[in-house]
């Protein structure tokens, strides 16, 4: 399928830098939502999922029900507005999930009145061990600027078809190197976490975030063909620079 056909204007990333987009910043404000929601809900915790063909329980990262949202909008971002209007949301949920941890620590560290008593279990749900934070915060980071780099560059080859392939592509690589990244450094020789726990929760976090994506995929249809009809743009990243810390866009 060629998602472009029936797309107004197919344009490089340049020709839409001073035009009026009507749905980006939308965008941009659910992608930075659903990853403090993810930083807040679900970092740190590890459930479990039974495995029938394995008959056994299977660990896994509560974050995975949400947090791949994240990576959905993100390609969809890269498909339609280009890598460099991506880039921008991507940093602007890094500095969102810095914010959030920098006042998560002086709302933890704030004297509480003496007649509330909850300050021990606000401060364990909201409390933040630093290299959390900092395996968080690179995990992100690298991870969303492979996941949209690869989808620009495969949007370039398959000269804007098979949508699908670069989606689950993308995410495979992005997913990979995000859940290669947090892991190791945010539990590798911490108290519960053996290193065959590590590395199974990691697998598993990549393989079901991967799985998300494949079943997402035709709502990530859906969302690219309204942005593109709505917006009247299909960006190709045609001379872009894809270097994380350009500013044009």
């Amino acid at each position: 399928m060629n998602e472009g056909a029936a797309i107004p204007e197919q344009v490089s990333a340049r020709a839409i830098a001073g035009g009026q987009l009507r749905y980006y910043d939308f965008v941009m404000a659910a992608f930075v939502a659903i990853l403090l929601l993810s930083n807040v809900l679900g970092a740190g915790k590890v459930s479990q999922i039974w495995l029938p063909f394995w008959e056994q329980y299977w660990p896994f990262g509560a974050g995975i029900l949400f947090f791949p949202l994240s990576y959905v909008i993100g390609d969809v971002l890269t498909e339609v507005y280009g890598y460099a209007r991506a880039r921008r949301v991507i940093w602007a949920g890094t500095v969102a999930v810095l914010f959030m941890a920098l006042m998560a620590w002086v709302v933890v560290l704030l004297p509480p009145a003496p007649s509330w008593g909850n300050q021990s279990a606000y401060a364990t749900i909201f409390g933040q061990v630093p290299r959390i934070v900092l395996a968080s915060v690179c995990a992100f980071w690298a991870g969303e600027f492979v996941n949209s780099y690869v989808l620009a560059r495969m949007k370039l080859w398959t000269q804007g078809r098979m949508l699908w392939s670069r989606t689950i592509g993308s995410t495979v690589a992005g997913q990979g190197i995000d859940s290669l990244i947090f892991y190791p450094l945010a539990f590798l020789g911490a108290e519960g976490w053996t290193t065959d726990l590590v590395v199974q929760v990691m697998f598993t976090q990549w393989a079901l975030k991967v799985a998300w994506e494949v079943l997402l995929t035709p709502v990530t249809y859906m969302l690219v063909g309204f942005l593109k009809r709505r917006e009247g743009v299909d960006v190709f990243d045609e001379g872009t620079d894809f270097s994380p810390f350009a500013t044009k866009v």
